[in-house]
């Protein structure tokens, strides 16, 4: 998008058209204000691969299904502006032609209805991570909303091991802490936490210890940071206050295990409805102070190339956290 007038120095903006950028998280809800509409408000701040998030654990095998066929039609609809990516060539072929990349994942397990053979065919429909549990638990593991974590189950280990083979990479974002440490160490290929904050900045239960982030990094792993305010303990989610969790993660396990990944919801107000809804989900909303969430917004993204610059980040560092790292890590783990 060289036309595009980013808020920043030329030097960023140089650093940021040049880079292959990639935000791992976008949950694709219309409900939320997050309609297909809304990918041109990526594809205008220099992003080159965004990950929608297709369902989850509220959805069955049929639904999840459905959903991702359609949106399949929609992004193979829009070859003008749009890739589906389904290996790492196709990033490239993206950022050489100025269109956006896309690509699936799951925010749970329930989708696979405990059918191993489900997990190849969501990943040949473009479904390239999946989170194991969203906040309780299900037939793979904890979720981090739990009181007690039971662990990984046998069955949970039977799908990593699938997951591993089949090259999707496990998610362990909203995943019980017992559980994300139960795979970690089984691990035979890299873990991402796609959209989780450091607990060392923030104490929230979705957030991480800095015990999870160094048995991440010794998988080879990567954490995305995410801009929900919530997770980022300020209530503007600013980029000063998303660029101190990525810092944080910088200065504990560098800056080739560190990605973005922003979950930017454009009607919080919606959201917030919803968690109120599933306290079970969200035990934070049973706080009658609690003030709800925010987001950022895609525009400051471009302004996450400027701080890492203004906090002395080198030029590999800039480009390894802005989508480097991910094009190492699913060029090693994708088949």
């Amino acid at each position: 998008m060289a036309g595009v007038a980013w808020n920043i120095s030329q030097e960023a903006a140089n650093l940021h058209r040049e880079a292959v950028v990639w935000d791992n998280v976008w949950p694709l809800e219309p409900g939320c204000g997050n309609d297909f509409g809304k990918l041109a408000l990526f594809a205008a701040a220099g992003v080159t691969v965004l990950s929608l998030t297709i369902a989850g654990d509220n959805h069955n095998g049929s639904e999840a299904i459905r959903r991702v066929a359609l949106v399949r039609k929609q992004v193979l609809a829009d070859p003008e502006h749009l890739i589906l990516v389904e290996h790492v060539g196709d990033v490239i072929r993206a950022k050489e032609t100025g269109r956006l990349g896309v690509t699936f994942h799951f925010e749970g397990t329930r989708c696979f209805e405990r059918d191993l053979d489900l997990v190849e065919a969501y990943y040949r429909l473009g479904v390239k991570h999946a989170l194991l549990a969203f906040n309780v638990a299900n037939s793979v593991g904890g979720g981090c909303a739990e009181s007690a974590d039971g662990g990984l189950t046998r069955f949970g280990a039977r799908l990593v091991a699938e997951f591993e083979r089949v090259g999707m990479l496990v998610d362990l974002s909203h995943t019980g802490f017992r559980t994300t440490m139960d795979v970690m160490e089984r691990a035979t290929r890299p873990v991402l936490f796609s959209h989780s904050n450091a607990a060392g900045l923030h104490s929230h239960f979705r957030n991480l210890s800095d015990v999870q982030l160094a048995a991440c990094a010794a998988t080879g792993g990567l954490i995305g940071v995410s801009a929900s305010s919530q997770y980022l303990g300020e209530a503007r989610a600013s980029t000063p206050a998303i660029m101190r969790h990525l810092d944080y993660y910088v200065q504990k396990i560098g800056p080739r295990h560190v990605v973005l990944g922003l979950d930017i919801v454009f009607d919080a107000a919606m959201v917030d409805a919803y968690m109120r809804a599933r306290p079970e989900e969200w035990p934070m909303t049973l706080d009658p102070n609690w003030p709800g969430c925010n987001y950022a917004r895609p525009e400051q993204i471009p302004e996450l190339t400027q701080a890492m610059l203004d906090r002395g980040y080198g030029r590999d560092a800039v480009l390894d956290i802005l989508g480097r790292n991910y094009l190492r890590v699913y060029g090693d783990v994708w088949h």
